[in-house]
């Protein structure tokens, strides 16, 4: 068999793997860059939709087996990048950050920290490099969900003099938040415009450095934060945390009209708190807050549902003690749903970036 017969065998078989986030394959995504044969190796390079943490290994095993079965006499190697997505929004605002997730709630009380908290933390786990912006102003939790309390922010002066703050870091998540500058008890009493100022410096005077996530736990409601996010920070997309009763369900319609309002896309909705099960009677499920609301605002509004997380004392404790669940072995089931929540946040986000990078760019010329 020559090169050139070996090389149409690789292109077609691998052509043929496909990327299960999408259900397309490899050619109908254009993700081989190139393949090159080097004695007995061939080479595979593929360009794959970021972030790809969750599917890399996947894919990488599927090109492999087809290679070798395509062309016997070759020892496949796969190289896996990530494709540039190309975001709308200023580039100056956060530019080495590939993916910005909001997640916000309709009302408070709901578990949104608790959320943020554990998706940053499952994020890190999976070998991404991850911060969490704790933007609910009036609220800070992060300082105690990531056993920090008493931390406050480092800052050093640039030759041009301006301020910029270094992140706290905890389980491998890089952390800001108002309360590392706020003593514990201290209550924040701003008005709108000094909210703004408040969470801009949070954004613009932190050196986050490279970033594959950066999560904003944004305080509940539709209020200055929200709109100061969404008109400055170019938005991934957003999620959206309820409690299956009816008077958190209508408070988060509100929530995706806004988001929809200024074009940023719903990534998907995650009810929390969605039953309890006790420890001695593993089988039971009682339904305290009522059953389902999640996704039927999640079926209303044509977004997908993420999943549905149960009330456990692991998931509380957690919280209190500094330590998410996601990274306590001995609440495993509970971290386990969690961490699939995750994952399928990531495949959203895949779908959000793979729609951004078949948008055409507009340039004008004058």
């Amino acid at each position: 068999m020559t090169e050139d017969e070996q090389l149409e065998r690789l292109h077609s078989a691998i052509g043929e793997v496909s990327d299960p986030d999408f259900g397309k394959t490899l050619t109908e995504l254009g993700a081989i860059h190139s393949i090159e044969i080097k004695k007995n190796v061939a080479e595979i390079y593929l360009q794959l939709t970021p972030p790809i943490q969750w599917i890399a290994a996947e894919i990488d095993r599927a090109c492999r087996e087809a290679a070798r079965n395509a062309v016997p006499e070759l020892q496949p190697v796969v190289f896996v990048r990530e494709k540039e997505v190309h975001r709308t929004g200023s580039k100056s605002v956060l530019p080495n950050v590939r993916n910005l997730i909001a997640i916000a709630s309709g009302k408070g009380g709901v578990g949104k920290s608790t959320i943020a908290a554990n998706i940053a933390a499952a994020l890190a786990m999976k070998g991404a490099s991850v911060g969490l912006l704790d933007a609910d102003i009036y609220g800070p939790s992060a300082p105690t969900m990531f056993d920090m309390q008493g931390h406050q922010l480092e800052a050093e002066k640039l030759p041009d003099g301006r301020i910029i703050g270094q992140p706290n870091e905890r389980y491998g998540v890089k952390v800001a938040s108002i309360g590392f500058v706020m003593q514990r008890d201290q209550a924040a009493i701003l008005r709108g415009p000094m909210l703004a100022g408040y969470f801009n410096t949070l954004v613009e005077q932190i050196n986050w450095g490279e970033l594959d996530f950066l999560v904003f736990d944004l305080p509940p409601g539709t209020g200055d934060i929200q709109l100061t996010l969404t008109q400055k920070v170019p938005l991934t997309g957003a999620v959206i945390v309820t409690t299956p009763q009816e008077i958190s369900l209508s408070d988060v319609r509100r929530s995706i009209s806004m988001f929809r309002k200024v074009n940023v896309e719903i990534l998907g909705i995650i009810e929390n708190m969605s039953y309890f099960t006790p420890p001695e009677l593993p089988d039971n499920k009682y339904y305290i807050f009522g059953q389902g609301g999640g996704k039927i605002v999640a079926d209303e509004n044509n977004v997908p549902l993420l999943g549905e997380v149960p009330i456990t004392l692991g998931t509380r404790i957690g919280g209190d003690e500094g330590l998410p669940v996601v990274l306590n072995p001995e609440e495993f089931s509970q971290g386990e749903i969690l961490r699939n929540i995750t994952a399928e946040l990531v495949r959203q986000v895949r779908r959000a970036n793979l729609q951004a990078s078949s948008q055409p760019l507009v340039q004008i010329s004058i």
